[in-house]
């Protein structure tokens, strides 16, 4: 019989305790598709007697998470503490030191670290596996790597973040407000206390800059993601969005122009015939792009115990076969430092949304004003007058250039005729 591969766990939440469960009933299978046996020797976590409803008979414990990665009974370590430094980097340091493979869910630690951890563990010859780090159990880290390889990637999007499509999918359902579906979410534990880095579009900008960085042989530019969320989204625009045929999604997108790299996260109005209007509720969904291949779709369970779980098993067993290959398909070396595509000269259409005062000439002004700065309109819906007067007004622009459609926003935010925030949001047009 072949050696076991024996694993060390750092954080036993819903993550680290799955991966105990799926090797503990699935063990046969995975033996026989990893080749060996796959074992849990040793655990660290921050409350050692939390019921997890897994038993931890036969597991040792470490206070210090540091410490597994020096312990004589590990060969992997599995690092689910989470957070971008803190434990987690000097986990992941330490383990290439003393020199064994890490396998990581932290898209944090790796939007931030990534190169770094990637060039150290290429350097030892050491794996550096992350499938759990993006869409949870959907495979596209190896869809990508693998699947994709001989194509040159020219667009990668989709839908991230499995709190925000749950709250905007509620929202269209329910007719609901925004912060009432978050209050909820995070009462069902969707969202977490300090729902930020989801409804922030941080969590999705992270993602983002991992897939970009393996779709287009890039260095890893997380401080170059454009990251926009959804608080200032309305049932109105969830409502207008439907009339005119489209949903309202956070969407990240990655794509290469002339050489030039660009990222964003924003909510955005996606046609409802496209696959990725369908993804609804905490469900994630991933476009591909490639010359050869044309569009590949990835849909499933971005998070939670099950999905990620998964994933960090088989980065597990492909470790137990002896898979070592440079963590972002290319040596660190030949990853292209990419020049940030400014997005001022994109061309698209928009959605506009503004509450203006309902009086004579206040429509004539404002169309004046997007005249002037060279965008045209499309359609235009004029809701009723509010209780305090005012009315809503609903504008979809034909193809313009961006910069002149922030710059007709930020006149007409300056106008009296305007009373609070003008709200913009892109379409998806392709």
């Amino acid at each position: 019989m072949v050696d076991a591969l024996k694993i060390g766990i750092a954080g036993l939440g819903n993550v680290g305790a799955g991966v105990v469960k799926v090797l503990n009933q699935n063990a046969d299978l995975i033996t026989r598709r990893a080749g060996r046996p796959i074992v849990v020797t040793a655990a660290s976590a921050r409350d050692r007697n939390r019921d997890r409803g897994i038993s931890l008979d036969g597991i040792a414990w470490e206070d210090d998470a540091a410490e597994l990665a020096t312990r004589a009974d590990v060969d992997v370590v599995v690092e689910l503490i989470g957070g971008s430094d803190g434990p987690a980097l000097t986990l992941a340091r330490r383990t290439f030191a003393a020199g064994k493979p890490l396998v990581t869910a932290n898209k944090a630690m790796l939007a931030h670290h990534g190169m770094e951890l990637a060039q150290i563990a290429e350097i030892a010859g050491l794996p550096l596996k992350y499938e759990a780090a993006v869409a949870g159990g959907i495979p596209v880290i190896k869809g990508l790597a693998e699947g994709a390889a001989a194509n040159r990637i020219t667009r990668v999007y989709g839908l991230m973040n499995g709190t925000c499509n749950y709250i905007l999918s509620r929202m269209e359902a329910e007719g609901l407000d925004f912060a009432a579906v978050l209050a909820d979410a995070q009462a069902l534990g969707f969202a977490e206390a300090d729902p930020s880095f989801d409804i922030d579009g941080i969590d999705t900008a992270h993602k983002l800059s991992i897939l970009a960085a393996l779709a287009f042989g890039a260095r890893i530019d997380f401080a170059g993601v454009a990251a926009h969320g959804i608080r200032a989204i309305a049932r109105t625009d969830i409502a207008q969005a439907a009339a005119l045929g489209f949903r309202i999604k956070l969407v990240g997108l990655a794509e290469v122009q002339d050489g030039q790299l660009f990222q964003r996260v924003h909510p955005a109005l996606v046609p409802i015939d496209n696959p990725v209007a369908t993804t609804m509720g905490s469900l994630n969904a991933v476009v591909v792009e490639g010359d050869f291949v044309g569009r590949l779709f990835f849909q499933g369970r971005g998070a939670g115990e099950g999905p990620t779980a998964s994933a960090v098993v088989a980065d597990l067993v492909d470790i137990a076969r002896g898979d070592v290959r440079p963590p972002f398909v290319m040596p660190v070396g030949a990853l292209a430092a990419m020049p940030r595509a400014p997005a001022a000269d994109r061309q698209g259409r928009y959605y506009l949304r503004l509450s203006v005062a309902d009086r004579t000439g206040v429509l004539a002004e404002l169309t004046a004003v997007l005249r002037d700065c060279g965008v045209s309109i499309e359609s235009l819906v004029q809701r009723g007058t509010s209780s305090d007067g005012d009315a809503t007004l609903v504008m979809i622009t034909h193809e313009a250039r961006e910069a002149d459609v922030l710059a007709s926003l930020a006149h007409m935010a300056a106008s009296a005729s305007v009373t609070g925030q003008p709200v913009m949001m892109h379409i998806l047009d392709f």
